[in-house]
């Protein structure tokens, strides 16, 4: 069993997501090769832990890894925000939720799937190959308008007009339907300078890619809601992001769940009788230090935001 991914900001999440109490349950929302899980179950002995993935094949990894632990680790294999949605009757409501929102680094170097553009793979970029659509299937069907506004979007990409008009231009030619591929294709439309960056010159392309064939951005206000919602009263929820777009997403929805009033700006009087839902612990977004960033350089962007449930939505 070969791991490849190491787990960001392992120390700081163990610092405010670690049990306050004996016999607690947290849900590892992400998985992974089962990093945090590990670190968490090995110094906690009394804790139990559910451990979520939607990719049966990095999960088998963590089965693997994990396996030293027993009946402490149980797994559940699909999306999270469909398991804390309809939590079943017999599993207690978590003390404990982490959602590390990152692609772990074996997706890129081990899954076969065109998620980097180092390899020449077919472009599929899902995460749950059994659902979604493939990479390069929305690069087949989206028009060039589509695509460039798919590329800035979710890429925040200055040149995705560019990137966007040389794609349809290649697929006239032929499907595009490897990474490489398309790697080469974003290499060839930007400009020169541009290319000789400190970062790949597709690195943004390929997020958005990816971003689009998972759902990413669009099923994170639902993973927020539903994870925040099966937490126990009392109980904390900390999210690692790795770009802006989500972390923006998160921090909005921790702001919003902190307010006692949610009444519109312009309302003269609180009419929503409104409750706040949580504390937030973590007033800015906790970051790596330079440390792990020189060892571990996917950690460079990652934030870490964590919240206290201090009351459920109904007020009890």
């Amino acid at each position: 069993m070969e791991i490849v991914h190491t787990p960001v900001l392992l120390e700081e999440t163990i610092q405010y997501l670690g049990p306050r109490s004996a016999g607690e349950l947290m849900v590892d929302a992400t998985l992974g090769e089962g990093g945090h899980s590990y670190a968490f179950l090995s110094r906690f002995p009394g804790l139990r832990i559910i451990g979520i993935d939607a990719d049966g094949e990095i999960q088998g990894i963590a089965r693997e890894r994990l396996k030293e632990f027993g009946d402490r680790i149980h797994f559940y294999t699909g999306w999270s925000q469909e398991f804390f949605a309809d939590l079943p009757r017999d599993i207690k409501r978590p003390d404990t939720i982490l959602i590390d929102l990152g692609v772990s680094l074996y997706h890129y170097e081990k899954s076969r799937r065109g998620f980097s553009f180092r390899k020449d793979e077919v472009l599929d970029m899902r995460i749950d190959p059994s659902r979604g659509v493939p990479a390069a299937q929305i690069l087949a069907r989206s028009s060039e308008k589509d695509l460039a506004d798919l590329i800035y979007k979710y890429g925040e990409e200055r040149y995705s007009r560019r990137i966007a008009r040389s794609i349809t231009e290649a697929r006239s030619h032929s499907a595009v339907t490897s990474s490489a591929a398309l790697a080469e294709i974003v290499k060839r439309a930007v400009p020169s300078g541009y290319r000789r960056g400190a970062v790949h010159p597709a690195t943004k392309t390929f997020q958005a890619l990816r971003i689009a064939a998972n759902g990413e951005l669009s099923r994170l206000p639902d993973l927020l809601e539903a994870a925040l919602g099966s937490l126990e009263t009392g109980g904390r929820l900390g999210v690692i992001s790795f770009h802006s777009l989500e972390d923006r997403i998160v921090k909005n929805y921790f702001r919003e769940k902190n307010k006692d009033c949610t009444c519109p700006p312009e309302a003269p009087i609180c009419r929503c009788e409104g409750h706040r839902i949580i504390a937030i612990l973590t007033r800015k977004a906790v970051s790596p230090g330079k440390e792990e960033m020189k060892n571990n350089p996917p950690s460079r962007s990652a934030k870490l935001r964590v919240v206290e449930k201090v009351l459920d939505e109904d007020g009890q």
